[in-house]
């Protein structure tokens, strides 16, 4: 009988991590597999240790450490042939694994990853932005070149081959790791009909700019380790051109031309209405394409902010939230 070996970093989600738990034990039973929980907390206050123990969880404690180094600490006492990556606010459907398994086994991908939903009761924005990476199309899955690891599952070997996450990332971990999987010939499949939920949404407008402020700062460290492509380069330079049309904005304004500083203020709508409507498209939602069109202009502005603070050597750390 297989072996799955389910990995799930904590820091503070005591609210989470028992639902976490139990959606992902059912979902393995299901399945027909043997399952083992591994939680690794990053120094909790709550009592999510306590609870994670309650729920059958093997529970290291890791204080300090970044996320990608909790997922290589869990990995390194985990005994399944498989290895599954959630995180702690990930409720994950009953279906989950048996129809991964099958598709590993007719040879179509070796890397999965179920689309996020999340609960209606969020406020719209979370809402949003979680539909922005929700695929609306025929097929079933399609393959990618990276994965996020909100929920993760490949063969053991894998995880091996290419030597765990790098453990010097504060965020981008994720992206990092699954390219390189991609690069060492790993097939990697998004699957689309079927979805985990997302628990952990952000609960108030300071929370989610927090966030991505915090996800954008892993750009430069993800150009240095991948090179200086133009893949990984478009979304740093878009929001630095976007600060520098600020700039000139200002200049202008200053110095007597407010025409030209409106002229602008308008360039700078712009990507943010270019990528809304690329990522809004597909579901046909007039209001979705404005929400995040909105939501794009604001990230933009906090994407080019990371990124000069991390050429300054910023070195915020924050808590490896799961």
């Amino acid at each position: 009988m297989s072996r799955i070996s389910i990995i799930i970093p904590m820091y503070n989600e005591a609210r989470h991590i028992g639902r976490t738990l139990l959606s992902a034990e059912k979902a393995a039973h299901a399945a027909g597999v043997e399952c083992e929980l591994i939680v690794v907390d990053n120094g909790s206050s709550d009592d999510g240790p306590h609870i994670a123990r309650q729920f059958g969880a093997q529970v290291l404690v890791h204080p300090g450490l970044l996320i990608g180094a909790l997922r290589n600490r869990g990995t390194a006492v985990a005994t399944g042939d498989w290895l599954a990556f959630i995180d702690a606010d990930i409720e994950m459907p009953q279906d989950w694994l048996q129809p991964l398994f099958d598709l590993h086994a007719s040879g179509q991908a070796d890397v999965f990853a179920l689309d996020l939903g999340i609960p209606t009761q969020a406020p719209w924005y979370a809402i949003a932005w979680q539909r922005r990476t929700q695929r609306v199309c025929a097929q079933a899955s399609h393959a990618v070149d990276w994965l996020p690891s909100s929920n993760l599952l490949m063969r053991r070997d894998w995880f091996d081959k290419v030597g765990g996450f790098n453990e010097s990332l504060r965020t981008g971990e994720d992206k990092e790791f699954t390219l390189r999987l991609r690069e060492n010939g790993a097939l990697l499949l998004s699957i689309n009909d079927n979805e985990a939920l997302h628990w952990g949404y952000e609960m108030n407008w300071r929370e989610w700019m927090g966030k991505e402020m915090w996800r954008q700062g892993s750009h430069l460290q993800l150009l240095r380790t991948h090179g200086y492509s133009l893949r990984l380069l478009r979304f740093p330079m878009l929001s630095l051109l976007v600060w520098l049309l600020d700039f000139l904005a200002i200049s202008a304004l200053l110095d007597g031309f407010p025409h030209h500083a409106a002229v602008m203020v308008i360039l700078t709508l712009v990507p943010g209405l270019v990528l809304s409507i690329r990522q809004s498209i597909k579901h046909r939602d007039l209001l979705l394409t404005l929400q995040l069109w909105g939501l794009h202009w604001v990230r933009l502005h906090l994407a080019g902010a990371a990124f000069i603070l991390s050429l300054c050597h910023w070195n915020a750390r924050r808590p490896a939230r799961g």
